[in-house]
């Protein structure tokens, strides 16, 4: 078997990039009548002019479907003190935002430290989707 065709571990695969330190973020949206977020720790900046920014939610996400169609969503970067809320919002399913204080930015969606945008595109990566969002405050 050659290399560009070697089966790797995902466990594997998963403790190896685990190791390379990212922001953390949490993307959220707001449907009119709840918050709606996730957890998500591949998050990047991807050009200036326009301003972009990308994100990969797993595509077994319940809420980035929600979020998707809304179009509309922030994400919010963590600091290094807030393993908790990261951990409130790594799961999937219940009510992420009862114990989280927050307050909607312009676009509606909960804001901790934000970035506004609007979902610009979608691409299948196998288990996750590449989302490229424009970024609008």
């Amino acid at each position: 078997m050659t290399a560009e065709h070697a089966v790797i571990d995902p466990r594997v695969m998963r403790d190896v990039m685990g190791n390379f330190c990212t922001g953390v973020t949490v993307i959220t949206a707001y449907d009119g009548e709840r918050p709606i977020g996730f957890a998500c720790q591949s998050f990047s900046s991807v050009s200036l002019d326009p301003p972009l920014v990308s994100f990969c939610p797993a595509r077994t996400s319940s809420s980035w479907p929600l979020i998707r169609d809304l179009g509309t969503l922030a994400i919010n970067v963590l600091a290094d003190d807030q393993l908790k809320l990261c951990q409130n919002f790594a799961v999937s399913g219940g009510d992420k935002f009862s114990s989280v204080t927050w307050e909607p930015a312009d676009n509606g969606a909960p804001a901790l430290a934000r970035i506004e945008a609007h979902v610009e595109a979608e691409h299948d990566a196998a288990d996750h989707t590449i989302v490229v969002a424009r970024v609008t405050r």
